[in-house]
């Protein structure tokens, strides 16, 4: 497709020799280019269609770099790549092996200020900007969806901005989303808070009425100023009692509208919270009727209708553990009667609106507050009932305190379904679960394991109902083979501590966790062709450790290897470590996982490659930490 006025704007400088109405047309490009793209690589798609005006509008009024933008999450920010020397090859392959990333990078523009992909911290970011620059130095914007005034911390950072802080504009992007319609109380209300549009035209009304008083030309201004202040106190917007000045509401896609109150709000003399209204997937029919299921797409192609081409893939595609988790929960709800579920504001992508659907009363989404997820979760357990913590096993960080404090030391029977467990591949270094372990296996009282089919996911989640304590059950947004047969009762239950032999070998002790125990059968097959054989074994628990099982296998093998995907620090190989240590126990371990840095964004097989946990790489590893010999004994031949 050509894109005749956007293939010319190299940086926002171009952007700003355009006329109002050129503008219009631009924005149209911008959209078309958005989904000419994402129906090749995937994407956020609705969140980025909904910005389009506004982002224009930004860079038209602003001068970035020199006016700083900080996008809260940071997937809305496909249009200001676009408007900021990014509209290359690297965009056209975004969220791919030498693409740009689906969030905010400052190693790919001066543009972007900071790493983004988590929720909620733009405004406490915007506010040490400027605490530390002058206040008489350039602009600086938060961009916010309403979803985040559901976040703790931007509550936080709103209770500290400064009555009297100039070039601070707060823009609200009010669409009544987050990735799912918005839940709880304070997203609901915003357009309550804040200055009613009735307000300001009675306000209106009044000043134009007392300019045509004869005989009040020394007193109007003061008196209109007194009128104002009197609708205010009547109207108690929330914004304001914060010395935040109001503007707004205004037409999220009304580039017009947009760049002159945009002109006006820049001149203000304190905080401004600039208001505006859109529509998540604006100019895709099918993504503003459903925003949350065209939130993030994966590539479609333009020769079918969105929709069907959509629909179709993902009816293809293999069952995920998060979707197995979904059905099992939803058995579960029917078994205990008294279960909940909690989630912050991932019931979607955790596969949770079944169980939403079919027990409402004891489904919780929390929205954007990690912290509370968990925190509330203890107070379900406290009452006596079973309760499961549904989250992201990179928004679990978030949450850390709370799992200690309210959970672990209360010595309470939360069931955490640790959902993307592993690699994130396209997301990247904001989504990766790789680090969860390091401080969950360091709380005591819990308990934390991992499946590798389906089958011992469903076991474990009906399992730990019975365990009586704290408990985490991670797993990854893979495929997740083996069909697992409904759980009949009694069933026999799995305790903690209790690893599985997979395979017997002589010369090699293959520990494996979750679904890399494919990865390290698929590596006892490449070493038996350079003679070696391994024992693989997967732990099933990371805490406990199966002690009794690990002490026989090591009584025979010297040589052991651990693999994960996880950060090689504070994860199974760490725990193996510590039992080996508390045993006095010895053994010459080669430990596989992720390497200490920040993993970026690309294809899977890139990712995995990059951190060296492909197959070929594993077994290179093995044959040159132990020095096997590659040569085949042949005694080996007659074994058979």
């Amino acid at each position: 497709m050509i894109f005749p006025l956007l293939q010319h704007i190299k940086s926002p400088q171009e952007l700003r020799s355009l006329s109002l109405d050129q503008l219009h047309l631009l924005c149209d490009e911008i959209r078309n280019k958005i989904l000419s793209d994402l129906s090749l690589t995937g994407g956020h798609l609705a969140s980025n269609l909904g910005v389009v005006e506004l982002t224009v509008a930004l860079h038209y009024v602003f001068t970035s770099p020199e006016d700083r933008f900080i996008f809260d999450v940071g997937h809305q920010a496909y249009v200001h790549k676009l408007l900021t020397g990014r509209n290359t090859e690297a965009f056209s392959r975004i969220r791919h092996d030498d693409g740009l990333s689906g969030f905010t990078s400052p190693l790919e523009s001066d543009h972007d200020l900071f790493f983004s992909g988590h929720a909620g911290n733009a405004l406490s970011l915007a506010l040490g900007l400027a605490k530390g620059c002058s206040r008489n130095s350039s602009h600086i914007l938060p961009i916010l969806g309403d979803a985040a005034f559901s976040c703790g911390l931007t509550l936080e950072a709103l209770n500290n901005v400064p009555s009297d802080l100039s070039k601070f504009i707060i823009i609200l992007n009010d669409n009544q989303m987050s990735i799912s319609e918005n839940v709880g109380n304070i997203p609901q209300r915003v357009s309550q808070w804040i200055y009613p549009q009735k307000i300001n035209k009675i306000s209106q009304r009044i000043h134009s009425w007392i300019k045509k008083i004869p005989g009040l030309s020394r007193y109007k201004d003061k008196l209109a100023q007194k009128a104002n202040i009197a609708l205010k106190s009547l109207s108690h917007p929330l914004f304001e009692q914060f010395g935040i000045q109001y503007t707004g509401p205004i037409d999220g896609h009304n580039i017009k509208k947009l760049v002159l109150a945009l002109q006006t709000a820049k001149d203000l003399p304190c905080p401004v919270l600039f208001h505006i209204c859109t529509v998540k997937g604006n100019g895709l029919a099918e993504a503003e009727k459903d925003p949350a299921r065209y939130h993030g797409v994966k590539a479609y192609f333009q020769d079918l209708s969105f929709k069907k081409k959509l629909l179709s893939s993902s009816a293809v595609s293999p069952v995920s553990f998060p979707q197995r988790a979904g059905n099992i929960l939803c058995r579960l709800g029917e078994k205990y009667p008294r279960l909940h579920v909690v989630t912050p504001a991932m019931s979607l992508g955790s596969c949770l609106e079944d169980f939403r659907k079919q027990f409402p009363d004891r489904f919780t989404d929390v929205g954007i507050a990690e912290g509370h997820a968990v925190t509330f979760s203890a107070g379900i357990a406290r009452s006596g009932a079973p309760v499961v913590c549904s989250i992201y096993s990179t928004f679990l960080h978030r949450a850390m305190d709370s799992v200690f404090h309210d959970v672990c030391m209360q010595e309470l029977p939360v069931i955490f379904a640790i959902d993307r467990a592993g690699l994130a591949f396209h997301d990247g270094r904001s989504h990766h679960g790789i680090y969860d372990l390091g401080f969950l296996c360091s709380m005591p009282n819990m308990v934390i394991c991992q499946p590798r089919n389906a089958i011992l996911l469903e076991r474990l989640f009906f399992s730990s109902l019975l365990w009586g304590s704290p408990c985490a059950i991670r797993y990854p947004n893979l495929p997740a083979s083996e069909e697992a047969p409904e759980c009949s009762f009694p069933f026999s239950p799995i305790f903690p501590g209790k690893a599985e032999i997979l395979c017997q070998g002589d010369d090699l002790l293959l520990i494996s966790l979750g679904h890399m125990c494919d990865t390290a059968l698929a590596v006892k097959e490449q070493l038996l062709d350079h003679g070696i054989s391994a024992t693989v074994v997967d732990p099933v628990f990371i805490k406990p450790l199966d002690k009794e099982l690990l002490q026989s296998l090591l009584s025979l093998h010297s040589k052991v290897v651990v693999l994960e995907e996880h950060s090689i620090h504070g994860g199974l190989a760490a725990e193996f470590s510590l039992f080996l240590n508390k045993q006095n126990l010895k053994a010459d371990v080669l430990s596989l996982g992720i390497p200490d840095l920040f993993i970026p964004h690309g294809d899977p097989e890139t990712i995995l490659q990059t951190v060296g946990l492909t197959c070929d790489q594993i077994t290179q590893h093995i044959l040159a930490h132990f020095h096997f010999s590659t040569q085949i004994p042949i005694e080996r031949f007659f074994k058979a």
